[in-house]
């Protein structure tokens, strides 16, 4: 029987720590607690959404677990290492942390977890969403927690760590998963195509790995659609007009336009945006991460960068990526996105060439220090 079509974000998932993607301050901690035999009972995996939680917890209970381990590197070709990968193994169990969220679910783990693994080393409860649990069914953990057998490990993994009790993060070891950088998630996807005889522009990945936010498995999962709409050749216009993304060209012409005073080309560009129906929000998005590159220029450059087209100072630029941060909320939730996207424009427009009043005074009080004295002034003295 031939299998299934496998989506490219678990045929890509990683299979051991090597291959996880910029997470390399977690993947160095756990290699050297294996090799040094310092593993602890329970550890907590914080990061935003497809950035590894999971995927490095299973590789962890497979490092625990292989023949012969703990290991830092397992062998791959072992039963147990491709049973806990495929999630099949009985000593390695993922739990839900949202439907199974009670005091009852979590009394049937304490039972479960006092019998000895029946194929590895270790019991490794490997629990997503954690958050999700009530507050009884965290103190019914707790004690578990306090004191578990030698035999089980837990790995949490949230996304939102703040709504963890604190007497359960104060027995785990923490660790923060970041955004993955977009050039990584460029370089990996890249990787993805050449293995699977896809031709992609870079311009492409870079646009695909721009909408993923940081996030691996939406990328992939964004490339596998677009795989899907264009069959074997991927070009940058294709992710664009699926996406509604802004091509960074005219991001570039949109920054430049703000820091001149251009209004009527900003116009121009938003009916342009509306009448292709491309993503205003994203768009913003977007543009705030090109003027945050000119201001990252400007302080490296002595304070003023003219990479928008006009000399800048690093307080106008401040100025500028403020006033588009505070116009985020009302494009998201406003009535019409596309006056509310113009009026974003007009007031960064304003906001980067107006003057600041303590700037003008100290501009001012620096220009009176140097003028001749009048003859007032020197019988006053």
């Amino acid at each position: 029987m031939s299998q299934g079509y496998q989506v490219i974000a678990r045929k890509w998932r990683p299979q051991k720590f090597d291959e996880v993607v910029g997470q390399d301050h977690v993947v160095r901690t756990l290699k050297n607690a294996i090799e040094q035999n310092r593993i602890a009972h329970a550890y907590l995996f914080v990061g935003p959404r497809g950035t590894g939680k999971t995927t490095t917890a299973r590789i962890f209970a497979k490092c625990l677990n292989c023949e012969g381990g703990p290991l830092a590197e397992p062998p791959e070709d072992s039963e147990i290492c491709k049973a806990i990968m495929n999630g099949t193994c009985m000593d390695v169990l993922e739990i839900d942390g949202a439907s199974n969220n009670g005091v009852e679910q979590v009394r049937a783990l304490r039972e479960d977890a006092q019998y000895a693994p029946s194929q590895g080393k270790y019991k490794v409860y490997i629990i997503d969403e954690v958050h999700m649990l009530s507050t009884g069914a965290f103190n019914a953990l707790l004690k578990i927690l306090e004191e578990p057998p030698e035999h089980v490990k837990f790995v949490f993994a949230t996304t939102e760590a703040h709504k963890v009790l604190p007497t359960i993060v104060s027995r785990c070891q923490r660790f923060d998963l970041k955004p993955i950088p977009e050039e990584l998630i460029r370089e990996r996807l890249a990787l993805i195509c050449k293995a699977e005889g896809i031709e992609a522009d870079e311009d492409a990945l870079k646009a695909v790995a721009r909408l993923a936010d940081g996030g691996m498995r939406d990328s992939q999962s964004i490339l596998d659609q677009m795989i899907a709409f264009c069959g074997a050749k991927i070009s940058e216009p294709d992710v664009l007009q699926v996406y509604g993304l802004v091509s960074g060209e005219h991001i570039d012409e949109l920054a430049k336009s703000i820091a001149t005073g251009d209004h009527p080309r900003l116009l121009e560009l938003s009916d342009q945006f509306d009448a292709s129906g491309q993503d205003f929000y994203r768009a913003l998005v977007d543009l705030q991460a090109r003027v945050r590159a000119a201001l990252l220029e400007a302080v490296r450059g002595g304070g003023k960068t003219s990479s928008l087209g006009e000399e800048l100072s690093t307080e106008s630029l401040t100025r500028l990526l403020d006033s588009l941060r505070q116009s985020e909320s009302g494009l998201k939730f406003g009535l019409s996105e596309k006056v509310n996207f113009e009026v974003a424009l007009l007031k960064a427009s304003e906001e980067c060439r107006a003057r600041a009043i303590d700037g003008l005074i100290r501009e001012l009080s620096s220009i009176a220090e140097g003028l001749p004295e009048t003859a007032d002034e020197k019988k006053n003295d």
